[in-house]
């Protein structure tokens, strides 16, 4: 069977008690399809999570989503420790600045100026971890991907309900240590290189690619059956299904079995003909 192209469904959901505006996961797809549209053409990810200790770590997060997956899309060259990725990184940080005094200055239009421990903490930047990726389609069918990754927010391979890949988190137990963090003031693009992992792979008709944030990321690979609980997770098909969605986090968090967290999750469906 030869594969012809790719169904994206993106889903994003706040932790318990928290509003969609008030969530610090982001993800961005590009190009971005509706959910119902088959891809044929190369598709790129970026996925954030933002770190809460960190100040505005939702609008960062979503910036560095955004900039990962225009940045994979444009450049494949990114998906490897060097120079690609280097510039990649010092254009967005670069981005930190402007778009902070715009907020700034947002705020003191509102009447609602910075507070003082708002400054403070303005001085140590926002912090959130990064996964991005790429798939090409081969010629003769099939599918290269092509991933990067900072911190635990997890990329799944998967074919006939088995997990053929999991990265860069391998085993449930790793979650839980303090995950390494892209800081918006972060110069230092040779160093934030040299602490991305990258990988790659190749997919055949039926196999599904699956990029979550860590909570999420936790519960699937967590699970006793993963083909169950792919299933679970495949009952969402658009973002129609976010109530749904999110009742469903909600009573796996009643359950225990997921961490009251903000959840991202893209799913990709490799079709075929």
């Amino acid at each position: 069977m030869t594969s012809s192209g790719l169904y994206v469904t993106r889903l994003i959901a706040p932790k318990s008690g928290s509003t969609e505006a008030e969530c610090e996961d982001a993800a961005h797809v590009v190009p971005a399809p509706r959910f119902d549209e088959l891809v044929e053409a190369p598709l790129a990810v970026g996925m954030s999570d933002g770190a809460t200790e960190s100040v505005l770590a939702k609008d960062w997060a979503h910036l560095l989503a955004q900039s990962a997956a225009q940045h994979a899309r444009e450049d494949e060259h990114v998906f490897r420790s060097g120079p690609s990725f280097e510039s990649f990184a010092r254009n967005t940080v670069s981005f930190w600045k402007p778009w902070l005094e715009k907020y700034i200055e947002g705020r003191a239009a509102e009447g609602n100026p910075l507070k003082w421990y708002e400054q403070a903490k303005l001085a140590s930047g926002a912090s959130a971890t990064l996964l991005m990726l790429r798939m090409d389609p081969v010629l003769g069918g099939g599918w290269h991907w092509r991933c990067a990754a900072l911190g635990d927010s997890c990329l799944f391979h998967v074919r006939d309900g088995k997990i053929l890949r999991s990265f860069p988190v391998e085993d449930a137990d790793e979650f839980g240590v303090t995950p390494r963090l892209f800081n918006s003031l972060n110069h230092d693009s040779a160093l934030l290189s040299a602490r991305t992992l990258f990988t790659e792979g190749s997919c055949e008709a039926g196999d599904r690619l699956l990029l979550m944030t860590d909570a999420l990321a936790h519960w699937f690979l967590s699970a006793a059956d993963h083909a169950s609980v792919l299933g679970e997770l495949s009952e969402f098909s658009g973002p129609h299904d976010g109530p749904r969605f999110s009742e469903w986090l909600q009573g796996l968090r009643s359950e225990g079995a997921l961490h009251n967290d903000d959840v991202a999750v893209v799913r990709i469906d490799v079709e075929g003909q």
